[in-house]
């Protein structure tokens, strides 16, 4: 028994917390009900949650410090809550996050960081509508990840994209996962009360033992104990109290150890060290971290120093490749709060830290790898080479570990690139292994240098849609690029990759392997969509000076090269068009194609004339800004938070706005926009209605006129007078008794002046001419709860969504039914619905099945199904949109976002296209937009409206950026719509005498459009060829020397070989050395 009176050597390892400035501070960390850690650690990062929400990730370099802008980076990949993440053991700048959006996406960090915020995920991979709970890296195979989500265990390849491997076994949703040190076995801790050794690689049913573990159905976390047949798991037991339980494998049923803890609330994050047995325990909410000390016999678990401080909202452990070994630090604890990241480092007392302490730190598990996932999923095991934590053994001496990072190993400035790795073992042109079939696929591929392992990164493929053919001359043999070429390639590629630009078009020899512009999974597919999809119209570049002179041949069209589906390179080859033609008839090869040297010279390409979506909106890069603070309505107070849902809570016209204020009476304050500032302190003037608000709306027809819906199915109608409220007032001009229930909302007619439309609790809907306190119509065909209507630009048809998840178009003076019918939102929250495109498509706002926000785009001719979803975010406030039919923008926003989302709505896909969303200071509790004769045209600016807060109103601008402002933009400001005063009476519109809004220019008088200027072009001035001797030539002199070009060309030996390929080179054995 005398080795339980054996002092440990990390007994005292007492943990050290440095001062605020040494930790990163003023961040903004929510509370996540989800199975992960919140943070994670890399020998270069660290990345955690960010927002209340949690949909973002904040990546920052290991040992940052200091405050933090709210605006600082952020990987914005997400649109929902982040429940996991992890970095990658073999690539430090490799991250994997999952979410509730039920997607895992796998993510790039440059060797520097973050420097701009990223939206582009390296890959994407998806668990079919199940929220993905964990994810994580396999310890031994590099590029192999493993993700659970629901019941499922899922094993992804990187290096191929593809999932290779899935399990549903697991009758509950597994709570944590965990990987042997030897990645032989699994372990997972179940909902069911269950914890089970997973083999994914074994013959028929993966799961290997099953044993119950924790006796609640409450959060658990399991983790393998490095190397050793024990795993530990953390949960709570039948009454509640905290647990930790220490298990053999080869006794599973039976518990080897089991202590119990207190009743807190938080989940026992289990952190462990296989390398010193320590473990360490963060309790979610708690201010306390354990260190307990693991031991093979009893008691098994040894109770360390405990640290005492912030209250945890996540924690994780730094590689031990990380630490500080000159300073005795033997781990380091990450832990998250709510406002700061705290590194705590637990450094093991000494009397001297002058020399490296090596019975402290064993060698423990290194960063490189040679076994792949292909190869372990066939079976094969291979432990990861240790390394030393001696300073005296490193490369690089006291200097910290130099980070492996990837999945950019071309553009990285590590020692893993070298010549030889990008271009291994180049074959001269000629050989027997650079002949090729001509029918064969030209699937890119890298040959690995010999005797080296492939690196995982070198080895990630995308597949092609349209594959190649390869470029072969007439004996057969492919092409290849001499060593010259190689050479540049390379050289130029290592200089420009940092300078290179997102959104240019790429060459094809971007596409090839030896490229540092397709690194990465984003970019490639970018890249591949941009080629594919994107039909640019460009000029032929001029060619390059210093390779050939001057072509003696016209070169191709872009419509000829578009039609012939080759890229002609007009640099380095000339060739006449009808040889090019009959080249093309002959079927010798797919045309001709831009070499890889070519590609590398084509450095000016044209930039981007179109994109995915189509043409490139004008309205792409739209500015919100608010108005100055003088215009500024302030010093709000009591404002109606219990306002329904149907109704938009907030009403702006050109002379005043409503905005309803809270208490008895369902009172609505009128606020004059004529007179702006602090309003003064006492009783706001108000219209008093007596019952509870449902819903309001201005007359658009008239500033002085607001309709009121109560809950007692009353609609009363207000005039204020020009001068505004001077007191409480509780006398309507008039009332109409709609309905014996509570009204949904009530919508003005957009042409007819005097028609109002009241949606009630009965589930009817009804018109009235207010000139005679009359009904006129009633629809009926709803089942559900009615949560909007709007009607449609030309004033003759409406369109409802409702609760039963059905979009309904009626034609109300014809048919009390509705004409057409088709699927709406799954959604119960609610929804909001208007037209788009001169009444041809229907947008809806709503909700899905897992209250995800979403927004559809619908035929107005064929509701069966929805053109296209675009989906958001999880919240539950209910979009409300806002649609201009001038420029077909679309703007969403729901009361208490911050963010208003700006789309562009299109007849061809994908209907929706993202604009430039505007991001506020603030909550908004209402928008509203004003008409367009109120727009300020002349500083470009296309809409406007009002924004509510919760103490002040704003004025809100939407401009978009011009060149020459002082012009009016007819091609951003058409002829509008009269939608400002009435184009015919009830009467008229009851009647079926429907009369087309007129329109009207909003271009100000004495102010020239920018149309007229560009009518009329200045006349190109035609530089001469010769201007040594002056003068210009005729039309007859061009055309007369383009045929004597062709002529000549014709006659000229077609040849893609340079004189200097056979004067260059060198031995193939001096590569080797």
């Amino acid at each position: 028994m005398a080795w339980r009176f054996k002092a440990s050597k990390y007994k005292n390892a007492a943990p050290i917390v440095p001062k605020a400035e040494a930790c990163v501070r003023e961040i903004c960390v929510g509370s996540y009900q989800t199975y992960g850690n919140n943070i994670a650690a890399s020998g270069a990062f660290m990345a955690f949650n960010w927002e209340h929400t949690g949909s973002s990730v904040a990546v920052l370099p290991l040992d940052d410090c200091g405050r933090k802008s709210k605006t600082m980076p952020l990987l914005h990949g997400h649109t929902d809550t982040v429940t996991d993440l992890k970095f990658s053991p073999f690539h430090d700048g490799l991250l994997a996050t999952a979410s509730q959006d039920c997607l895992v996406k796998i993510w790039h960090i440059p060797e520097k960081g973050l420097e701009q915020s990223l939206s582009d995920p390296e890959a994407i991979f998806s668990h079919k509508q199940r929220r993905v709970e964990t994810v994580g890296f396999h310890p031994t195979a590099d590029g192999l990840m493993y993700s659970t989500a629901a019941g499922c265990v899922a094993l992804f390849d990187l290096s191929t994209q593809k999932e290779i491997f899935s399990n549903n076994e697991h009758p509950e949703v597994i709570q944590s996962a965990s990987w042997r040190e030897d990645g032989s076995v699994l372990a997972t801790s179940c909902k069911d009360k269950n914890v089970r050794i997973f083999d994914p690689r074994a013959a028929g049913s993966p799961i290997q033992l099953t044993a119950e573990s924790h006796q609640s159905i409450k959060d658990s976390r399991v983790v393998w104990l490095g190397n050793q047949h024990r795993i530990l798991t953390t949960g709570f037991d039948a009454a509640r109290l905290r647990q930790v339980i220490i298990r053999d494998v080869r006794n599973f049923n039976t518990p080897e150890k089991t202590l119990e803890l207190d009743c807190s609330t938080g989940i026992l994050m289990p952190l462990f060290d296989p390398d010193t047995n320590m473990l360490f325990l963060a309790g979610k909410g708690d201010t306390t971290i354990n260190y307990l000390e693991i031991t093979d016999k009893d008691p098994y678990l040894i109770e360390g120093l405990r640290h005492t401080g912030e209250q945890t909202k996540g924690a994780c452990l730094v590689p031990k490749r990380a630490l500080k070994v000159m300073e005795a630090e033997v781990n380091r604890v990450l832990q998250l709060t709510s406002n700061m990241v705290i590194p705590i480092m637990y450094q093991v007392p000494r009397k001297t830290y002058r020399d490296f302490h090596a019975d402290l730190y064993p060698e423990t598990t290194g960063y490189k790898t040679e076994l792949v996932a292909g190869e372990w999923l066939n079976g094969s095991n291979q432990a990861v080479p240790k390394m030393s934590l001696d300073p005296a053994k490193r490369e690089h001496g006291d200097e910290p570990i130099i980070p492996r990072l990837g999945p950019k190993p071309f553009s990285s400035t590590t020692g893993d690139v070298s010549f030889d790795k990008v271009f291994a073992v180049p074959l001269a042109p000629g050989s027997h292994e650079n002949i090729s079939n001509v029918g064969q696929d030209s699937g890119v591929e890298m040959t690995p240098a010999q005797g080296a392992k492939p690196d995982l990164i070198v080895e990630i493929e995308i597949k092609k849609k349209h594959e190649r053919e390869p470029v072969v001359s007439g004996n057969g043999v492919q092409k290849s690029l001499t060593t010259s070429e190689r050479r540049k390639i390379f050289e130029q590629n290592s200089e420009s990759s940092e300078n290179s630009t997102e959104g240019e078009d790429r060459t094809d020899a971007d596409l090839r392997r030896n490229c540092t512009s397709r690194s990465s999974f984003a970019e490639r597919r970018r890249i591949y969509e941009n080629r594919s999809k994107s039909q640019v119209d460009e000029k032929p570049q001029s060619p390059v000076p210093l390779r050939r002179e001057h072509s003696k041949v016209e070169p191709l069209k872009p419509n000829q090269q578009q039609q012939q589906g080759n890229v002609v390179d007009t640099k380095r080859i000339s060739v006449p068009e009808g040889k090019l033609m009959e080249e093309h008839r002959r079927g010798n090869g797919a045309g001709l194609k831009k070499s890889a040297t070519e590609a590398a010279f084509s450095a000016a390409s044209t930039k981007r004339t179109s994109t995915v979506f189509g043409k490139v909106s004008k309205f792409r890069h739209l500015k919100g800004t608010p108005g100055h603070k003088s215009t500024h309505i302030e010093n709000l107070r009591n404002l109606s938070r219990q306002i329904p849902g149907e109704c938009n809570g907030f009403h702006a016209n050109q002379e005043r706005v409503a905005v309803p204020l809270s208490g008895p009476g369902g009172k609505i304050a009128i606020f004059e926009l004529s007179r702006p500032g602090r309003l003064p302190d006492g009783v706001i003037p108000s219209l008093v209605n007596g019952s509870n608000i449902m819903d309001f709306q201005w007359d658009p027809f008239d500033a002085q006129r607001l309709a009121v819906a109560c809950d007692d199915g009353i609609v009363k109608i207000w005039h204020i007078e020009a001068g505004g409220l001077s007191e409480p007032t509780n006398t309507p001009a008039g009332e109409l008794t709609a309905h014996l229930d509570k009204i949904y909302f009530i919508r003005f007619h957009p042409l007819a002046a005097d028609v109002l439309l009241t949606a009630s609790y009965d589930m009817t809907i009804k018109l009235w001419d207010l000139r005679t306190m009359t009904e006129k119509c009633s629809l009926s065909g709803h089942t559900d709860q009615i949560f909007d209507f709007a009607w449609s630009p030309c004033g003759r048809l409406g369109a409802t969504v409702c609760k039963d998840g059905k979009i309904r178009v009626y034609n109300p003076r014809k048919s009390e039914t509705p004409i057409r019918e088709g699927n709406g939102p799954v959604g119960t929250r609610g929804a909001r619905i208007t037209w788009a495109l001169d009444g041809h498509y229907i947008v809806c706002t709503g909700f899905d099945k897992v209250s995800e926000r979403q927004i559809s785009v619908y035929n107005a001719q064929k509701l069966s199904a929805p053109l296209n979803t675009a989906s958001l975010d999880v919240s539950p406030s209910i979009l409300i949109p806002f649609y201009d039919e001038d420029s077909s923008t679309l703007f969403v926003t729901g009361k208490g976002d911050s963010t208003i989302y700006c789309y562009e709505i299109t007849d061809e896909e994908p209907y929706i296209c993202p604009l430039s969303h505007h991001r506020c200071t603030s909550l908004h509790q209402g928008l509203s937009f004003l008409t367009k004769n109120h727009c300020d045209v002349a500083s470009v600016e296309f809409s406007k409206a009002y924004r509510l807060t919760n103490t002040t109103i704003e004025p809100l601008s939407f401009t978009v950026p011009r060149i020459k402002s002082e012009l009016f933009q007819d091609d951003l400001f058409p002829p509008t719509r009269i939608t400002w005063s009435a184009t015919l009476s009830s009467e008229d519109w009851f009647a079926s005498n429907d009369k087309a809004a007129p329109k009207v220019t909003l271009k100000p008088e004495g102010m020239e459009t920018l149309s007229s200027i560009q009518q009329v072009p200045a006349q190109p001035v035609k530089k001469p060829d010769h201007p040594q001797f002056g003068g210009q030539k005729s039309e007859y002199e061009i055309n007369k020397q383009q045929e004597i070009q062709k002529s000549v060309s014709a006659r000229m030996e077609f040849t893609t070989k340079l004189e200097q390929d056979d004067m260059e080179g060198v031995d193939e054995n001096e590569w080797q050395e």
